[in-house]
């Protein structure tokens, strides 16, 4: 597995990193058995990054983790942890909490959960209008002075937020979410983060599987999985259209001869070595697809091809729901 660097300041990381939020919310049941073996071989793979927070599944993500993490050298892997977004018992999402007596709560209750005495990079999950992010991020910097936190991060801020936060202390990345058909990161967050030596972690690489090649129309949703009502891409008059944009993509991906998973997951890590996709590989079976995908060379060629088939902007439909876009740190 290659390595990359979290920015200039951060740790150094495997060039592929694992998403366990599906494994505990959102994408419907999930096997907990299968999870753990997929955490195991994701590991023995070389995959050093995992990332969760502690409002996936209320907080079985971290405990789902600490189980398949148990006995494993904690020097062997990073967590990534997201915390702020409030939930209630309803599980519906409520405003964001990132007061600094609420910061030192949450890592307390991540801490026992994963089982861990450090968390290796703690970040806000996106930005509470009410709380100056100054003061958010000058709580976590008192947690790394601690010991409890090695690095701070960062999740789907804009740029002008990403100056103030990283005056408190240095930033290591931005998690943000960034794949063929979600680039507005391109715009001003990306200049930007290479202008500060900050790294970007792309979440959402595969569009929450809209394009992996394993999407088809018709699909029906099953208990749980919340992808056809709550994001637009995948809403009737949306979704047929974007997944002509698949088979476009297919296309190159057979003339390249790998999968379109590979192909879309290649695409980030192309955008440079401070770029580190996440998959939300669920199964053993998705995490050996997209194993390969970081040694594929896309040559100028194969790039242009890729262009053409999915243009900057072509998908339909915004990323979240309307409401949400106006707080993200970058469009679609």
């Amino acid at each position: 597995m290659q390595t990359r660097h979290l920015g200039t300041t951060g740790p150094a990381v495997s060039a592929l990193g694992l998403g366990a939020m599906g494994m505990s919310d959102f994408y419907g049941t999930a096997d907990r058995a299968e999870s753990i073996a997929t955490v195991h071989a994701a590991l023995d793979a070389g995959i050093t990054l995992i990332d969760t927070a502690d409002f996936y599944g209320m907080g079985r993500n971290e405990l789902l983790l600490a189980e398949a993490l148990r006995g494993r050298d904690r020097d062997g892997y990073l967590l990534s942890v997201k915390f702020g977004s409030l939930r209630g018992p309803d599980h519906a999402f409520g405003p964001m909490d990132h007061r600094p007596a609420a910061v030192r709560n949450f890592v307390t209750y991540s801490l026992a959960r994963l089982g861990v005495d450090h968390i290796d990079v703690y970040r806000p999950a996106g930005l509470d209008p009410a709380v100056p992010v100054e003061e958010t991020m000058g709580a976590i910097k008192d947690l790394i002075d601690a010991g409890y936190v090695r690095h701070a991060g960062l999740g789907e801020v804009d740029a002008a937020t990403i100056r103030r936060a990283h005056a408190v202390t240095p930033i290591a990345d931005l998690l943000i979410e960034y794949s063929l058909i979600s680039r507005a990161v391109e715009a001003e967050i990306l200049p930007t983060l290479r202008e500060l030596g900050i790294g970007l972690t792309a979440y959402g690489v595969l569009s929450r599987g809209l394009i992996s090649g394993h999407w088809r129309a018709g699909h029906v949703a099953g208990p749980g999985d919340v992808r056809g009502v709550f994001s637009p891409r995948f809403a009737d008059g949306n979704v047929a259209h974007n997944l002509t944009l698949v088979e476009a993509l297919r296309r190159v991906a057979d003339a390249r001869g790998c999968t379109v998973a590979q192909l879309a997951i290649a695409w980030v890590a192309a955008r440079g070595d401070d770029v580190v996709p996440l998959v939300g590989a669920r199964t053993r079976g998705r995490l050996a697809e997209a194993l390969p995908a970081v040694d594929l060379d896309l040559g100028p060629d194969v790039l242009a091809a890729i262009e053409a088939a999915v243009p900057k902007g072509s998908a339909r439909g915004d990323r979240y729901p309307a409401a949400m876009m106006p707080h993200l740190g970058a469009g679609n």
